[in-house]
């Protein structure tokens, strides 16, 4: 993995635990053909308001941290599920029952899962 994407993991991860983001998984797409990024960070959040919120932190705290924003960004309207796409990482941010419907995790099931505890 490249410095900068590992740099970009780390601040998302941090900033994901900060604001309590619930259920966070690392999926590692590298090896996979058809993958459009190299990083899927999968989590949800308990409210449209809280995952709105957990989405705006990552890409403040990317922002001040490594002055990068996200090239594409979708969901804000609805907080349903909001997608935050740095390139070689896409952040997406769920309701749980939107994230049990659309189940990336399992879509993406040859992917390497790394699972984040909560602090």
């Amino acid at each position: 993995m490249s410095e900068p994407t590992e740099k970009l993991l780390e601040v998302i991860i941090e900033g994901l635990q900060n604001i309590k983001a619930k259920d966070i998984r690392v999926l590692n797409m590298e090896a996979l053909e058809t993958a459009v990024s190299k990083y899927f960070i999968v989590c949800h959040g308990t409210s449209r308001t809280h995952v709105n919120s957990i989405a705006q932190l990552v890409e403040k705290d990317v922002k001040d941290v490594l002055q990068e924003f996200a090239w594409k960004k979708e969901g804000f309207s609805n907080g349903e599920w909001v997608l935050l796409d740095y390139s070689s990482i896409v952040v997406h941010v769920f309701q749980e029952h939107t994230r049990s419907f659309y189940n990336l995790e399992g879509l993406w099931a040859d992917a390497d899962v790394k699972i984040i505890e909560e602090n």
